[in-house]
């Protein structure tokens, strides 16, 4: 599915549909595992294991990859330069490096796990599960670039398909081989991974071509792509250090921190969508110089996200123990478990609208022709503050407290940010329009509060479905008596040359 000129409704809504479907998966996959395997010291180890995928992901998928390939090839589109050239002269070479990186890190098992989670009760299946996953480096990095690609060259349907993909691979190896433990979702992990690549392959070649011979690496500068990957990992350290301080808490603790993170971030991934769609026309109306187009979209970006994400908060903080409840309660997961998911969950909820500012504008500061350092630097403070509120902790709610401190400091660092040459977008302009958007979900949490507790004696999930379709109301009314913009933009994505 192709999306000719400024990305409008179509794209938007077919990588909605996409991405949204693959969430929905990972919510079965997530079901499916609290179901199978519950909150113990077994999921704790195939979490740990799991911080392979889980790097690999912002880092090859979503972030570096995406930032460094994306304007490469969209310059390369612009200036009608041959595009099987690039592909000769990075994706070779790329290959063999990713690959390098994954048997290094399948050999390096046990000292990886000794190093990220000292205290977990079970070192050897978290060692034996992390074998499996560290394929994903090589399969993650592929499906990254191919994506990157595809969606440079206006190709968003096979890109977006790639969480389904994954997700099905894990969920179809911990429904058919269960009885292997754990250790099945870890082959699914790896399954899913080459999934990732078999979805885009058929659109990467027959739009793009596979390279001819492998060329020089002239096109891809060591400085181009560090501050790119020391700013997507230095983000990820956040999950580092919850797995860290986590493995020395009781026995679930990670699990339960991994549940309530996975629950609460989908709204903030979905509201990135536009964000995704739009990045190759901001990379080209910032390397054209078109400060004001460039600032236009950022704009529109930034505000509906704020406005997907705002409500989802007033959702989650007000409703995550049904939320819990109805997707997570089955099988071996217990009402102990429920509440030790929601608490955790309504906590990271607060930091959600600082993640969704990150994403949005960490990618103004990738698009020229050399990424800068800041988005890195204010990364670091962030990571910073996690760590220095989450060391001390004795509890996991504590830890989720940390997280949402840290994300929301480096999103406010980056917003001073953008009066840089790039966009040189004043704060107070998102300002007026941000303010209404908070006064608008606290209004709306209120409003759930009230409303949830008229609802009580009804079965959860009719007691949910009320309690939302209320809070959704509430929200675009005050927004309309605010007169507050965004959610038409929400709604009626308006492409932009």
């Amino acid at each position: 599915m192709t999306s000719t000129g400024a990305p409008g409704l179509k794209a938007a809504s077919l990588t909605a549909v996409l991405v949204g479907l693959g969430f929905l998966l990972g919510f079965g996959r997530d079901l499916l595992m609290a179901r199978t395997f519950g909150a113990d010291s077994g999921t704790d180890a195939f979490l740990v294991a799991w911080m392979v995928p889980e790097t690999a992901a912002p880092l090859l998928i979503e972030g570096a990859m995406a930032f460094l390939m994306v304007p490469l090839f969209s310059r390369a589109a612009e200036l009608d330069d041959d595009v099987r050239h690039l592909i000769s002269a990075t994706l070779p070479h790329m290959g063999v490096a990713l690959l390098a990186l994954s048997l290094v890190t399948a050999a390096g098992a046990p000292w990886l796990v000794g190093l990220l989670a000292p205290g977990i009760a079970d070192p050897a299946l978290a060692v034996g599960c992390m074998r499996f996953t560290s394929v994903t480096i090589l399969m993650f990095g592929l499906a990254g670039y191919a994506s990157a690609a595809l969606r440079a060259n206006n190709v968003f349907g096979p890109p977006a398909t790639v969480t389904v993909a994954y997700n099905v691979g894990i969920v179809a190896c911990v429904w058919c081989f269960h009885d292997l433990g754990v250790s099945a979702a870890a082959v699914g992990v790896a399954i899913g991974g080459l999934g990732m690549v078999l979805v885009q392959a058929p659109s990467f070649v027959r739009r793009l071509g596979l390279p001819r011979r492998p060329a020089a690496r002239m096109l891809l500068p060591l400085g181009a792509f560090v501050p790119v990957a020391a700013f997507t990992l230095e983000r990820q350290g956040q999950v580092f250090v919850e797995r860290f301080v986590g493995s020395s808490l009781a026995e679930g603790s990670i699990s339960h921190l991994n549940y309530a993170q996975k629950i609460a971030q989908v709204p903030m991934m979905l509201s990135l969508v536009v964000a995704t769609v739009s990045f190759p026309h901001l990379v080209r109306a910032i390397t054209a110089g078109d400060v004001a187009a460039a600032r236009r979209r950022l704009t529109d970006d930034l505000l509906a996200a704020a406005a997907i994400v705002l409500l989802a908060t007033a959702v989650l903080v007000v409703c995550a123990p049904d939320i819990v409840r109805l997707l997570l309660q089955h099988g071996a997961f217990t009402d102990a478990d429920t509440a030790a998911t929601a608490e955790i969950m309504r906590i990271y909820a607060l930091g959600l609208l600082g993640q969704a500012v990150v994403g949005v504008v960490c990618r103004v500061f990738f698009c020229g022709s050399r990424p800068s350092w800041f988005p890195a630097m204010a990364m670091i403070a962030g990571l910073a503050a996690t760590i220095a509120l989450a060391t001390p902790s004795a509890e996991a709610a504590d830890i989720a407290a940390a997280n949402a401190a840290g994300i929301t400091l480096t999103a406010v660092i980056l917003l001073a940010g953008l009066r840089g040459p790039a966009v040189g977008m004043p704060v107070r302009e998102i300002a007026g329009p941000a303010v209404r958007l908070l006064v608008a979900a606290a209004v709306t949490a209120a409003a759930g509060w009230g409303t949830r507790s008229l609802l009580e004696g009804l079965p959860s999930a009719a007691a949910l479905v009320l309690a939302v379709l209320a809070m959704a109301v509430t929200f675009c009314a005050v927004t309309a008596l605010t007169r507050t913009e965004e959610i038409n933009r929400m709604i009626r994505i308006r492409g932009r040359s």
